[in-house]
């Protein structure tokens, strides 16, 4: 049965409305005097220690000892609040002697601190409830969690049976309640509730308005818990656990910065071990063993029992292979917590950072195997059950994980996108099962079959002849929502594409508006990830695979993969770009908003130095050697003979040299005054004044072109791609001078610019029509179909676009391309679908598919049976295709 707090007559708040309800409890706080708890309050700790010890050389009674053994502890200067919590005189030692257990259980003295906690319940006074949570909390984090849950209900009984508690009693309660939330979500709401009405009952405990934080965290909501976090940091910009909370929101809002805010609060409080914790997993994250090691010890030196230092140690060694070192802190962790799953759960999550995905389900298991109520286990296994392909398992394990926390939209977006899994068909041969929505399936089948087998066969035979596990299925979704749910759990994500090993899942053409991505590029490179984790035992450091996937679809197709963005070199000139040797930092921990996006590029670039200067094979070799798992570092020496240091200093040197031009051409634009005035004279003088500068070439460029003057705009738009070649820009250079040479009617030097950009930019359809135009004009039919073919790598949807393909593959004799293009007419539903019917039969018969060519006609005929053309088209097929 439910038991749920039931004093209050109001419903439990929802969690946006609570939020507000607590910052408008904010606004009302008193502004006390300057006492030492003000002090303390307001950051000024140094101030608020010296003024509870006068207070306390004073006479000052248990209230003052506690207030200073907090802040005390709040800095972490956890042994001086131990000498100040012993040193009470007896009759005060009941009172402090919650205080003093809470900082004994910070550092890892648990028999103490529970004997501390034990006094202060039997004294009876002050903090004597709060010393009972603790000793719940204690329970359930190293003894046993199930039994712990019935310490916890007594709060309830605490909450009903009382007409007024003060505000550390409604915190314990709240916690408690928080707890008890693992098996009955709706507590969540009332521990909410609680927290809100301690804040109400004193707004300068910040203890309470910090748990709310924590709490829409918990519950997956970032934004209100990173607001949470900010209006505590509003009272008190120093407060370590406000500013440790605010890290952990800026993670999961993926808000650029995270490291600096971790380390923001480990300036107040350079003890907390929260904080090293997160910052050794921010390590972790970016393959910085030895950063994460570190942050672990230092945090097991404050406490030798934090679970989560233990489990970040383990995590290191886990990851590196080191079997016996990680075997030896497991039986670690086990000794002092026996039913602690969350080691597991965060080694599985782990195991997923690293793409090892059957090593999170085996994870997640050992988890659940231990407390089974850990939903995030269940729902760990099924989801990446889920990314290894096995469908049902993976739906029995999500609702399961679904039914323990109905509020996790991890769990609910997976179990609904499962549920659209009908609405999908299956393609399957002994290479790829394609799975493809059913009212788009018909059209895009063919177009991803044959680059799935092309990319397949071209990357086969360039990593040594290595076959990955078959079959390779290949998810295309419609729904970038979907998709993202599919990746990550949560829509928003802004990936194309991602692999999770043999199983590809990617955005269909019609998820993304258009012009905004390739999906041919994408689906390439997807597949060069699939050799890249079979390769690598799933091993391989995301800025390695990321960065020689892109590399890999340049070498695929002119103009795939990320382009050289003036973006990019603003920020190499800022110095932003970071090193091969710290590229992982990039993917992982980003500090700027677009440094993942360079970050793809520039490890694009690094594969492209690294192969023309070596060759192929140390990359290959090097792939084998992390599934062997030997480091970047040690491999570097090997294969390429210089340590990690020259490979940094070798590359900025290739950098520089590659993109010379662009370096000296987007910068800073000197304006001698604000734009203003005729653009006809304004940006001329730009340009007169920055000569070098590519942005202000294009603005003058851009002005004559506008008003209609080709010859004025083709000169600046010259010097522009002399600027900077490379710039694959929808609005750049190239699509001016195509459009003033097609003007003049040299089609050429239209064709010629046309082509200039489209091997430079990957998705730029208008661009592709525009070509094939012009090539068909001149004569040029295969370009044009050539043109026309990489329009359909943008966007397939046009029937226009097939019609004409097909038109142009019949002139060039290749008629096995005509009916692939009389598919796709057919499958987009023209509105002369029987005449579409008919020229699908009549392609092919000309490929002597007799048996494809009766079904199109006859269904042809059955929307128009006296279609005379069909009529006889039908008994040439059954005269064997002879005229």
């Amino acid at each position: 049965m439910n038991r749920l707090l039931r004093k209050s007559c109001a419903p439990a708040l929802p969690w946006v409305a609570a939020l507000v309800l607590w910052n408008g409890l904010q606004a009302q706080a008193p502004n006390p005097a300057e006492s030492p708890r003000s002090l303390a309050n307001s950051g000024r700790y140094e101030d608020a220690i010296d003024a509870y010890e006068d207070a306390l050389a004073q006479g000052g009674g248990p209230e003052v000892r506690r207030g200073l053994i907090r802040t005390l502890a709040e800095v972490g200067r956890y042994a001086e609040a131990i000498l100040v919590g012993r040193s009470a005189p007896g009759a005060e030692a009941g009172s402090v002697a919650n205080a003093l257990g809470e900082v004994l259980y910070k550092t890892g003295q648990l028999d103490a601190a529970r004997e501390a906690f034990s006094a202060a319940v039997e004294a009876q006074g002050s903090g004597a409830t709060v010393a009972r949570l603790n000793l719940a909390i204690q329970e359930h984090e190293y003894g046993d969690r199930a039994g712990s849950l019935a310490k916890f209900d007594v709060f309830i009984d605490i909450y009903n049976g009382a007409r007024q508690l003060p505000a550390d009693e409604l915190f314990a309660v709240a916690t408690a309640v928080k707890y008890l939330g693992i098996r009955d979500g709706v507590l969540f709401q009332d521990a909410l509730r609680a927290y809100d009405e301690a804040i109400a009952a004193d707004p300068s405990d910040f203890r309470a308005q910090v748990m709310v934080g924590r709490l829409f965290l918990e519950k997956f909501n970032g934004p209100d818990a990173d607001a949470a976090f900010r209006a505590v940091l509003r009272r008190n910009e120093s407060h370590p656990e406000a500013l440790i909370g605010l890290a952990r929101a800026m993670q999961f809002n993926g808000t650029p910065g995270v490291m600096d805010q971790i380390d923001a609060a480990l300036e107040v409080n350079p003890n907390l071990v929260e904080a090293r914790i997160m910052k050794g997993l921010q390590h972790l994250g970016a393959g910085n063993h030895e950063g994460a090691r570190e942050e672990a010890d230092l945090a097991l030196e404050v406490n030798p029992a934090s679970l989560e230092a233990l489990t970040l140690l383990a995590a290191s060694h886990y990851l590196l292979g080191e079997v016996s070192e990680y075997t030896r802190i497991k039986s670690q962790v086990a000794r002092l917590s026996p039913q602690y799953p969350e080691m597991f759960n965060t080694l599985a999550d782990l195991a997923v950072q690293n793409r090892r995905y059957r090593d999170a389900v085996e994870l997640a298991t050992q988890a659940v195997e231990l407390d089974p109520l850990s939903w995030r286990g269940w729902g760990l296994i099924g989801i990446n059950q889920l990314r290894l392909g096995e469908i049902e398992a993976a739906r029995t394990n999500v609702e399961k994980a679904f039914q323990g926390d109905q509020a996790n939209p991890w769990f609910k977006n997976t179990l609904d996108l499962m549920d659209t899994f009908e609405n999908y068909e299956t393609t399957e041969d002994e290479t790829f099962l394609l799975v493809l929505h059913d009212r788009e399936a018909e059209l895009l089948r063919p177009y991803i079959q044959e680059v799935a087998r092309e990319s397949y066969e071209a990357l086969r035979a360039r990593y040594g002849a290595y076959t990955p596990p078959l079959p390779i299925r290949i998810e295309v979704y419609p729904s970038h929502a979907d998709f993202s749910v599919r990746t990550v759990g949560l829509a928003g994500i802004g990936a194309l594409g991602v692999t999770f090993g043999s199983v590809v899942a990617m955005d269909s053409p019609s998820a993304r508006p258009l012009g905004e991505f390739n999906w041919a590029s994408t689906l390439w490179h997807e597949m060069a990830h699939v050799f890249h984790l079979g390769l690598s035992n799933h091993s391989v450091p995301r800025w390695f695979s990321e960065g020689l996937a892109v590399h890999e679809q340049r070498r695929a197709a002119p103009g795939w993969g990320f382009p050289t963005a003036p973006s990019f070199i603003r920020a190499y000139k800022q110095g932003l770009v970071l090193p091969v040797s710290e590229l992982d930092n990039g993917f992982m921990s980003p500090q700027y908003a677009e440094q993942v996006l360079h970050s793809y590029y520039v490890s694009s670039l690094v594969f492209e130095f690294i192969e023309g200067r070596w060759g192929f094979d140390p990359i290959l070799a090097m792939l084998h050697g992390y599934g062997e798992g030997r480091s970047t570092e040690e491999m570097v020496v090997e294969y390429l003979g210089i340590g990690m240091d020259e490979l940094d200093e070798s590359f900025d040197e290739f950098l520089q040299l590659r993109l010379a031009r662009p370096l000296k051409a987007i910068g800073d634009t000197r304006e001698s005054t604000p734009p203003q005035g005729d653009p006809l004279i304004y940006f001329p003088r730009i340009s007169r004044e920055n000569p070098g500068s590519f942005v202000a070439q294009m603005g003058a460029g851009r002005a004559f072109f506008d008003a209609g003057r080709a010859d004025d705009a083709e000169k600046y738009f010259r010097t522009a791609v002399q600027l900077f070649p490379t710039y694959a820009g929808a609005d750049g250079p190239f699509w001016y001078l195509a459009q003033i040479h097609e003007g003049r009617g040299e089609l050429e030097q239209a064709a010629n610019a046309l082509t200039q950009l489209n091997s430079l930019n990957e998705s730029h359809y208008e661009a592709r029509l525009k070509e094939a135009d012009v090539r068909e004009e001149i004569g040029d039919v295969g370009g044009a179909a050539q043109a026309l073919d990489g329009a359909v790598t943008i966007y397939p949807y046009e029937i226009a676009l097939h019609e004409r393909l097909a038109s142009l593959n019949a002139g060039l004799g290749n008629l096995d391309n005509v009916v692939r293009e009389r598919r796709a007419v057919v499958a987009l539903d023209p509105v002369d679908r029987a005449e579409a019917l008919y020229r699908l039969g009549r392609a092919q018969l000309d490929v002597g598919d007799l048996s494809g060519a009766r079904r199109s006609t006859l269904d042809a005929l059955e929307i128009a049976p006296t279609f005379d053309a069909a009529l006889e088209l039908l008994l040439e097929i059954r005269g064997g295709g002879t005229r």
